[in-house]
């Protein structure tokens, strides 16, 4: 079984993008984030002639986030509780014997910015329902944190401690939600490699080896005892046919 998360940074703009990868990696279940789109305008149709179902909790424009999967899902929770007015940030649903979880976490901007704080404030409002949930014995949490959980995960090393993504206010974040009984998947595999899941676009980023690993798949031991590898899908962070990928690799798990 493999599953998967990926940023997709506007779907309209990476269909063909998005249909490739799939074509070539065959996800089981994946969570996509900022969809950028309202859920009357998901193209729910294409995805289905490729064998995939979908649960989608979208806006116009902003955000959004959908799981796909080769099965049908049910919605658990659409939408961070309490926390509505952040917009389409967070989407549950029971799939294929698990509960998985899509989300697209705040970014923050900068640290002197209002949107730190509410930040901040998603994630322990994240924790708190999660906390709530984390009796399900099965159960995957993936998608764009906006948090480098280490200096192993940022290709400044010890040099971006401090700064935003980096900081001890959002690590201590990440921690509260690992220390519910989630365990990064990949973290869990290669505990000393560095590989990297966003880069900027600006300034040739990708091809300088400038990234950060802010793609994660969480899971609880009934989850970790299955996985077989995990793969941060560099390949798809290049050009395809044309086509320009987003600025986030996807990151796939195969279970046993």
């Amino acid at each position: 079984m493999r599953i998967a998360t990926w940023n997709v940074n506007g779907l309209r703009a990476r269909m063909d993008f998005i249909i490739h990868w799939l074509k070539s990696r065959a996800p089981d279940v994946v969570g996509l984030q900022e969809l950028k789109l309202s859920e009357e305008d998901f193209p729910h149709d294409d995805f289905r002639a490729l064998g995939y179902h979908a649960v989608v909790h979208a806006e116009k424009s902003w955000n959004g986030v959908a799981v796909l999967s080769r099965t049908p899902a049910e919605a658990e929770t659409r939408g961070l509780p309490g926390r509505e007015d952040d917009g389409a940030r967070l989407l549950r649903v029971r799939v294929a014997g698990l509960h998985f979880a899509t989300v697209y976490c705040p970014n923050g901007k900068t640290l002197d910015h209002p949107d730190f704080p509410r930040k901040l404030a998603w994630f322990d409002a994240l924790r708190d329902y999660l906390a709530g949930v984390r009796g399900d014995a099965a159960s995957v949490i993936g998608g764009d944190f906006n948090i480098v959980p280490a200096a192993l995960d940022a290709w400044q090393g010890d040099a971006a401690d401090g700064s935003i993504f980096c900081t001890a206010e959002e690590r201590a974040r990440y921690r509260s939600i690992t220390d519910l009984g989630l365990t990064d998947l990949y973290r869990h595999l290669y505990p000393n490699e560095q590989k990297f899941s966003w880069w900027d676009y600006r300034g040739g980023a990708f091809h300088r080896g400038m990234g950060l690993r802010i793609d994660l798949l969480l899971g609880t031991p009934a989850v970790v005892s299955r996985v077989r590898s995990v793969e941060i899908d560099r390949e798809y962070r290049k050009k395809k046919e044309g086509n320009i990928a987003s600025d986030h690799a996807p990151v796939f798990a195969d279970l046993d």
